[in-house]
């Protein structure tokens, strides 16, 4: 559950100039007996953000063991103050699935000292917290990969001063989940008193209209699920701020704006992932620090070990006791990416067909066009890997799935090139983004 910060509002309460104005009763009694469009509108009305932040703030992913360390204790001093925890002998809040590659943490640091959090936590085998109350049949309909925004915080000293801090770090999630992160659809569990902030203005939608009284996520609070079609926001976003000034232009901010203050990972990759947890943070973590894989159920254990699945990762995974017969492990495992190519048709004088490749495996891809491809014919596949590595293949077209318009294939590769060959050994051997960059260490296998 994302943990707003303040006590009043949540995403933006003080970026809205007018509710930080309202101070008496009476006045907030009134904003509130407006219809609720009418009040959306003014919520909206009054937002604004700094288009200068200062340079002593950046954003970042956590990566280091003392990043991710002040990120957890943050988030654990700000749940413990509203509630949604009791205190920990560590200090911090840690759950699986900070553990797990498929979360990334977002951190905002000022002077060099972390002063905000928010994670991101893609589906993955575990799953992710809100899926256990909330049912997200309509977000599946829409196709699309699902992350949900949880743990956020900011540091007491930067709650109310204009959103300095809460703004760049939804922007940076903004970022991160439409070009790294190959994400459609972020999902969020809030407090029922904090919705109609994501909903007047970043457009959330509610998954339902029933408040889950309580979420044992948060200690057993109260929340209501809402969710995000980032393919949409932008045009729902220009068409509410597209004609508003620059600093309340919301659609400027998260779409057109770039904000220096922002680093984005260097990847030599066209991955999604950015994982950071070796086997020294996992062991630090979740068995040194907390007691989060004492208290994993069996099931979740043997999840743990088929995510990772490599003998230096074993050795600070939870034993298992017993085999879990009932998780099913696939042949070839297959990875998410989003690299972009093309298949050419041999003797023939056609235009390439362009792809866009969203999982790999040692001998296989899948990958979405716009227009057909014949089955069971041998093609050339330009795929893009990487800034500089693109592999060339000869690939058979073995399923085809139409969605929207679109073509969703399965590929066969026939003989893997050395640079597919070093991107997939690199998947399957490696596990941190600084594993991928060091690739070529892999080709001794497979």
């Amino acid at each position: 559950m994302i943990a707003e910060r303040g006590q009043q509002s949540g995403i933006a309460m003080r970026p809205i100039k007018f509710l930080r104005t309202i101070t008496n009763r009476a006045a907030r009694e009134a904003l509130a007996l407006l219809p609720r469009r009418k009040r959306y509108r003014v919520f909206r009305y009054f937002a604004e953000y700094d288009p200068a932040p200062s340079p002593r703030l950046t954003l970042k992913i956590a990566e280091t063991r003392d990043e991710l360390e002040a990120c957890f204790r943050l988030l654990h001093d700000t749940y413990v103050k509203r509630g949604f925890m009791h205190p920990d002998p560590s200090g911090m809040r840690v759950t699986i699935y900070h553990a797990l590659p498929t979360t990334t943490t977002l951190c905002a640091k000022y002077d060099g000292k972390v002063v905000g959090t928010l994670s991101l936590i893609r589906e993955s085998a575990i799953g992710f917290p809100l899926q256990r109350i909330f049912d997200l049949t309509s977000v599946r309909a829409r196709r699309g990969n699902i992350a949900e925004a949880s743990a956020l915080a900011i540091h007491p000293d930067f709650q109310g001063h204009g959103g300095m801090v809460l703004l760049p770090l939804l922007k940076f999630m903004y970022e991160y989940c439409t070009t790294f992160f190959d994400t459609r659809h972020l999902v969020i569990a809030v407090n029922p008193k904090h919705i109609e902030t994501y909903e007047s203005l970043l457009f959330f939608r509610r998954l339902s209209g029933t408040v889950v009284d309580s979420y044992d996520f948060v200690n057993g609070a109260p929340a209501i699920g809402a969710t995000l079609d980032l393919r949409h926001a932008p045009e729902i976003l220009r068409k509410h701020y597209g004609g508003r000034p620059l600093r309340r232009n919301l659609h400027h901010y998260f779409v057109a704006m770039q904000l220096p203050n922002i680093e984005m990972p260097n990847r030599r990759f066209y991955t999604t992932n950015d994982p950071v947890m070796t086997p020294e943070l996992i062991d630090h973590f979740f068995n040194r620090k907390t007691d989060v894989f004492a208290t994993l159920s069996e099931r979740k254990k043997g999840l743990l070990h088929m995510i990772y699945d490599l003998p230096e990762y074993r050795q600070v995974l939870p034993s298992l006791p017993q085999p879990c017969s009932d998780l099913k492990v696939r042949q070839h495992r297959r990875f998410s990416v989003k690299c972009p190519g093309r298949l050419i048709v041999p003797n023939d004088d056609g235009k390439p067909v362009a792809m866009e490749v969203s999982e790999v495996s040692r001998y296989g891809f899948r990958a979405t066009t716009r227009q057909p491809v014949t089955p069971d014919t041998w093609l050339t596949a330009v795929i893009q890997l990487g800034r500089q590595e693109t592999s060339l293949l000869q690939v058979r077209c073995v399923q085809d799935t139409q969605f929207e318009g679109s073509h969703r294939f399965g590929f066969q590769i026939g003989e893997p090139d050395l640079i597919w060959r070093k991107f997939v050994n690199a998947l399957y051997d490696g596990r941190t983004q600084g594993d991928l960059d060091n690739a070529t260490r892999f080709l001794s296998r497979g």
